[in-house]
């Protein structure tokens, strides 16, 4: 895999490239790597990888170069809000009543993905059950439709890295583990956690969602909560303290990449990126490890 581990801490800082969309692949990976990130969460779609594009695996050798000049780890992330549908954000999902084919076509070629690069996950979701669907029939849909993905992931040697999502079908920690218990508990399906949904969409405390999920991380997204880490800062009902939620996190054992997940600041991608890197980085040195 591309990216190395080092100093005394094996957690790595990353940054999402869904963030960096007014930039080419090439231009983003430089930037990133250039302000001391040690990978990046590629989303697939325009302008970055194209799943469906023509020249898919001219698109992937290029990318691979990309990561590779850079020394740059990656988590492939599929959260992509139209590229199955121009019309309707993250439609068709995995709990969809039609068309989920379409979903578990985008997951197939992006554990492929995933394969070709070298990279550490592949990360996905559920999506949102439609109304008057029953809970059951939402398990049974996204079991069947994981079933192929996981095939594919399982032969490949790819991790898939699935996420708990606020609203969605599998909106907590504690869904995502049932997940796992109905789909068998396979080694290779492990979970994502996104720090900054701890404190509106889990009933526990951050430290202890971390800690329950800790053995089962497969990749971590750090979402806004960076702005100032020297405050609590409040998320849904609570506040969030970051250098309580990382100490947890680093007391995991959790070796893989934490990328900074901001799609919506691509107008000021590398400031932004590196204000969250000197907040996180503040944050480990409080704690006494060196990213």
């Amino acid at each position: 895999m591309n990216g190395r581990s080092g100093g005394a801490s094996s957690l790595r800082l990353g940054y999402g490239l869904n963030g960096f969309a007014g930039h080419r692949l090439a231009d983003a990976c430089a930037v990133v790597a250039g302000l001391g990130f040690r990978g990046v969460g590629l989303t697939l779609d325009q302008p970055h990888l194209d799943p469906f594009a023509d020249d898919l695996a001219a698109q992937v050798s290029h990318a691979a170069a990309c990561l590779e000049k850079q020394d740059l780890a990656c988590v492939v992330e599929t959260g992509s809000r139209y590229v199955l549908d121009p019309w309707h954000k993250h439609e068709p999902t995995l709990v969809s009543s039609t068309r989920r084919e379409l979903r578990v076509e985008l997951l197939t070629r992006a554990v492929r993905i995933a394969h070709e690069l070298g990279a550490e996950a592949m990360s996905c979701w559920s999506g949102t059950l439609p109304e008057g669907v029953p809970a059951e029939e939402g398990w049974r849909r996204l079991v069947d439709a994981l079933g192929p993905v996981l095939d594919e992931a399982g032969r490949l040697g790819v991790m898939v890295a699935f996420e708990p999502e606020p609203g969605m079908h599998v909106a907590t920690l504690d869904d995502a583990l049932e997940l796992r218990r109905r789909l068998g508990e396979p080694e290779h399906l492990r979970l994502t956690l996104d720090l900054g949904h701890l404190v509106c969409n889990e009933p526990r405390s951050p430290a202890e969602t971390v800690a329950l999920a800790g053995p089962l991380l497969g990749n971590v997204q750090v979402d806004d909560m960076v702005r100032d880490v020297h405050e609590h800062l409040p998320l849904g009902d609570g506040e969030l303290d970051i250098d309580a939620v990382l100490g947890a996190l680093l007391s995991t054992g959790y070796a893989g990449l934490a990328c900074v997940e901001l799609p919506r600041h691509s107008h000021a991608a590398p400031a932004v990126a590196a204000q969250s890197l000197s907040a996180l980085t503040d944050s480990l040195r409080r704690l006494e490890v060196h990213p």
